[in-house]
């Protein structure tokens, strides 16, 4: 495994090599009206251009969304990217503080710079930024790509059973992409999208439990720029652990590291130019990958949502980081030469919504979309009077409100709700509309149980998702956030092992240690087993901040951090 030195090394390096070509844009432009024009600027062009899309969790529309300001690595990726946050993130890549690249990239004063900068993404945008890089390239010469957690997670793609975003991916002519929560729709709706989009579906690491046959294509070859690049999908391997088995009953996943190794050798054997991974895998997972498995020029990373102005090359092996929630597109152009590549040129552009002029064809195919559910979603349930947002290691506000709501709608003594990255961010005084609230709910699971754990039963549930995202091998981490917890104290000691991490419990409503073998309430929502029973929850949430009208959510406290 490459070490920490070489990793600071490379990015420091990397770092200077992108300020040099073109990245750090609100200091370019300092003093000057931000340009789309200024986004697409760009460095000599390569034998050919590769754009990278990911973790856009079906969102249509420009909206606010907050980086973390905790996200802690372990082992190797302890204190180096992505594990950065902050003024931290800034210094490491030569940031200054308050500008656009601020905003976009950390959570640094994060309220004021929202209200000066505005909302990112929108496919819309995306779609005018993808088009102006064709018609500069010509199509023959680009290759769009998604990483995946694209067709899920707003309410028109659980309505539509994702077809809204296939109409947006088609529209946008994507050429690949492979998957995570897509899987949530179920195994027969994924195949069914395999089959029918214009665009590939790839997966190299999904087989059929009864045979052990690959399930979906594993690599799909491409001529850009008169270079054979050969594309290889990765899903994200844990996918039946994470999300419901039952809704992909008969398919295996896994890393299969060694079957990348094979699937890598075949490509160079069949006369690729250029091997990229369009992987799932998340970012230390990746790392890991690129330091192992042998020939792989370009790593396009995933599901972990970071966002990094610079890639990270591990060895001959280049990983692009593209952020989440349509906020960017990495752009990365491959130089060719003697049937390998010499080198590489990159940029990470940001969606800034008020910069960037809707392409009149993706809006219209938006707001077509979106008018079944146009007058639901813009439904005002209450008021925010405290930033709502949901990423970040252990807890988010937006999260505090959903425990809240299922502390007090379903009459429990502790709440969980799961640790998904996904959903936008409310500034203090916006509306919390319907669509907000779907926005970080609309799963296919939505079921709010409500049952008894006793204190022993809620550690060890505790402590094997601490397990999970804090495991010192990259290989046996799930890459997300920590469970969200209501009523309940804890202290985590992240440089411990299994079961040794999770210290303190403490029941809120006494300030009583939680007793092991006492039961208490417990409700929560999006459980993995089959045939839950609760209401959805949504109207959870709703019917919460109907009742409250205004929500503000102080400062969590309740989770002490050791050993980062």
């Amino acid at each position: 495994m490459i070490s920490r030195r070489d990793f600071l090394s490379a990015g420091t390096a990397l770092a200077g090599l992108l300020a040099a070509s073109g990245t750090g844009l609100a200091q370019a432009v300092a003093g000057q009206k931000l340009t789309t024009a200024d986004l697409l600027t760009f460095d000599k062009a390569g034998t050919f251009t590769i754009l990278h899309l990911t973790d856009i969790h079906a969102q249509l529309v420009p909206i606010y969304f907050r980086e973390p300001s905790i996200n802690l690595g372990v082992g190797e990726a302890r204190g180096v990217p992505p594990h950065l946050t902050d003024m931290a993130f800034l210094d490491y890549f030569r940031i200054k503080p308050g500008t656009r690249d601020a905003y976009a990239l950390t959570s640094e004063d994060f309220t004021a710079l929202a209200r000066t900068y505005g909302r990112m993404g929108g496919v819309d945008r995306i779609a005018t930024l993808v088009k102006a890089i064709r018609a500069e390239r010509g199509d023959d010469k680009v290759l769009l790509l998604d990483g995946g957690d694209g067709l899920q997670g707003s309410w028109s793609s659980l309505k539509t059973n994702a077809e809204d975003m296939v109409k947006v991916f088609s529209a946008l002519k994507l050429d690949a992409m492979v998957g995570h929560w897509e899987f949530t729709y179920g195994a027969d709706r994924v195949t069914e999208i395999k089959d029918k989009a214009p665009f590939s579906f790839l997966a190299q690491n999904v087989r059929s439990r009864e045979w052990g046959e690959p399930v979906f294509d594993a690599v799909k070859t491409y001529e850009k720029g008169g270079a054979k690049v050969a594309v290889i999908g990765q899903a994200f391997p844990r996918t039946p652990i994470s999300n419901p088995r039952w809704m992909i009953p008969d398919w295996e996943f896994g890393i299969r590291e060694e079957e990348m190794q094979k699937q890598v050798d075949a490509a160079r054997s069949d006369g690729a130019d250029a091997v990229v991974v369009l992987s799932h895998n998340g970012f230390d997972v990746d790392r890991k990958m690129a330091s192992r498995v042998k020939g792989i020029d370009v790593i396009l990373t995933a599901h972990t949502h970071d966002a990094m102005p610079a890639v990270t090359q591990v060895g001959g092996t280049v990983l692009v980081a593209t952020g989440s929630h349509g906020k960017f597109v990495s752009r990365l152009d491959l130089d060719v030469k003697d049937r390998k590549v010499a080198g590489y040129r990159f940029q990470l552009i940001p969606v800034f919504s008020d910069v960037i002029a809707p392409d009149p064809e993706m809006a219209k195919l938006v707001a077509d979309i979106r008018a079944p559910f146009e007058k639901g979603l813009a439904r005002e349930i209450g008021r925010a009077e405290s930033l709502l947002y949901r990423r970040g290691n252990f807890n988010g506000t937006f999260d505090d409100m959903i425990c809240d709501a299922l502390l007090k709608e379903r009459d429990a003594e502790i709440a969980l709700s799961p640790g998904f990255r996904w959903g936008g961010t409310l500034l203090p005084g916006d509306p919390i509309t319907f669509e907000a609230i779907a926005n970080a709910t609309a799963i296919t699971y939505p079921a709010c149980y409500r049952n008894t754990m006793t204190g022993q039963q809620l550690k060890d549930i505790l402590e094997d998702v601490a397990d999970n995202i804090f495991h010192p091998d990259p290989y046996f981490q799930g890459g997300g956030d920590m469970v969200r917890v209501g009523g309940v104290g804890y202290a985590i000691d992240v440089a411990k092992g299994a079961g040794q991490r999770i210290s303190d419990l403490t029941f809120l409503k006494t300030g009583k240690p939680l007793e092991a073998d006492k039961s208490y309430t417990v409700a929560g929502w999006a459980s993995i087993a089959q045939n839950v029973e609760g209401p959805p929850v949504w109207e959870v949430v709703e019917r919460y901040v109907a009742n409250a009208k205004t929500v503000k959510i102080a400062p969590n406290s309740s989770v002490k951090v050791t050993g980062a």
